[in-house]
């Protein structure tokens, strides 16, 4: 197989590959590298892929390359073994299709009105991606027809067959054509799920990202649930809470890397930003000043960081979960080098847990929860550090000329204590 390093080797479409391009991603995934190509040849494919590997793309690509928008009927059906996946596929395959005119996406799970879905697929739905017992449910209603499906994307098969969701596979597999392609993605593949394949796919192709032995190197490993909208705020916490000597902070897109940057720049930070679109003359200078200390906070994506080998980085920053779950492994690796200590911490949304959970699983590891930071902390952390830099700045004498200028200002009524604290206040900037 070829050395797939960019999304335009896929031969895709003007729509999909400028969709991609919005959404910043820099290079396929190991899963998307070997899935893509096989899944758009026609042939039925069997992945052992674990979460968070970025599979949704793998399979999502291809199968938004097969819609017709002519024709007004379900052209793929993607089971997904919980609502929460399903709403997360939809909304990913919706961000893919952004330019993909009047292709309609909906998500079918129990919880949510059924009548709502029956009006949308009345109107007609290109893609159905929904739960085995909703699905069903609207089979035996009539309120969907399977009858003009192409493609069928069993994901995360083995949790769909744990949930006892085996019959209800069955029973919607028989309701599409033979011709159909059929795509199937599990973590593990025990007899129940082989047999599946047997039953249901023509000679399926097998992908597989071969396992790594990964060396999790010893570093403070943290999370912290936080919601988007908070981010920018607590990662500024963060870096006023530890003040890094250096800290590198990881973002899944180069968009997400540009917008992070111009946002802590703004803020005072001293940060500058790296990804597979600056030119290799500016990466070089970037890198530089960071080894020199001169930015003492560097934004990259996983692409970008691969040259990365500062020994004295302290703090590395998840501030998006990674795509692919060997990429944890690889940016906290940054920190903690020639024997030196570290710490990591991921920000995660709530419904990115899943996510995390299989990191840990992957990796063998245990990540600690920790709470956000508070303003207060930060305060304290600022004090706290102030204090023991004016504590060496006395012990190193050399301070006389500025004694002057502090008794002259105590001349006017102003006691010591009342000057250290106007400085120590326009210091921390309360």
């Amino acid at each position: 197989m070829e050395d797939i390093s960019s999304f335009s080797q896929f031969n895709l479409s003007s729509p999909l590959l400028r969709a991609i391009g919005d959404m910043g991603f820099e290079e396929p995934t190991p899963i998307q590298a070997l899935a893509i190509p096989v899944i758009r040849s026609g042939k039925d494919v069997t992945g052992q892929a674990q979460t968070g590997t970025g599979k949704t793309a793998a399979f999502g690509i291809p199968a938004l390359e097969e819609v017709d928008p002519a024709v007004r009927a379900v052209q793929v059906l993607i089971l997904c073994p919980t609502r929460e996946l399903a709403i997360q596929t939809a909304e990913e395959l919706a961000r893919l299709a952004a330019y993909k005119k009047k292709i309609t996406i909906l998500p079918v799970y129990g919880g949510q009105a059924i009548e709502r879905q029956m009006k949308v697929l009345k109107k007609g739905a290109h893609v159905v991606v929904g739960t085995p017992g909703r699905v069903r449910d609207h089979l035996e209603r009539r309120t969907l027809s399977l009858s003009g499906v192409r493609m069928v994307i069993l994901d995360e098969a083995d949790q769909m067959l744990d949930m006892g969701f085996r019959e209800e596979i069955e029973a919607i597999l028989r309701h599409t054509p033979r011709d159909r392609q059929t795509v199937l993605f599990s973590a593990t593949l025990p007899a129940p799920i082989l047999e599946i394949s047997r039953n249901f796919q023509r000679h399926p192709e097998f992908v597989r990202v071969p396992d790594r032995q990964l060396t999790v190197p010893q570093i403070e490993q943290q999370y912290l649930e936080v919601q988007a909208r908070d981010k920018l705020e607590i990662l500024s916490r963060m870096l006023d809470l530890y003040n890094p000597a250096l800290a590198l902070i990881f973002c899944n897109t180069k968009r997400g890397v540009d917008d992070l940057t111009d946002h802590l720049q703004h803020r005072g930070y001293l940060a500058e930003g790296l990804h597979g679109d600056k030119k290799q003359e500016t990466r070089n200078q970037i890198m530089g000043k960071f080894r020199k200390g001169m930015i003492d906070v560097l934004v990259a994506t996983d692409v970008a960081s691969r040259g990365i080998d500062v020994e004295n980085i302290d703090l590395v920053i998840n501030y998006d979960v990674p795509q692919d779950v060997e990429y944890y492994v690889h940016r906290i690796g940054r920190t903690a080098r020639a024997g030196r200590s570290g710490r990591s911490i991921t920000f995660v949304s709530p419904r990115e847990i899943y996510k995390l959970r299989a990191i840990q699983r992957y990796a063998r590891i245990k990540i600690a929860r920790i709470p956000p930071p508070r303003a207060d902390d930060v305060r304290e952390s600022k004090i706290r550090n102030i204090t023991e830099t004016v504590t060496r700045t006395i012990d190193e004498g050399g301070i006389e000329r500025y004694v002057e200028v502090i008794e002259r200002m105590m001349m006017a009524d102003y006691t010591s204590l009342d000057i250290a604290a106007a400085l120590l206040k326009l210091k921390i900037k309360d």
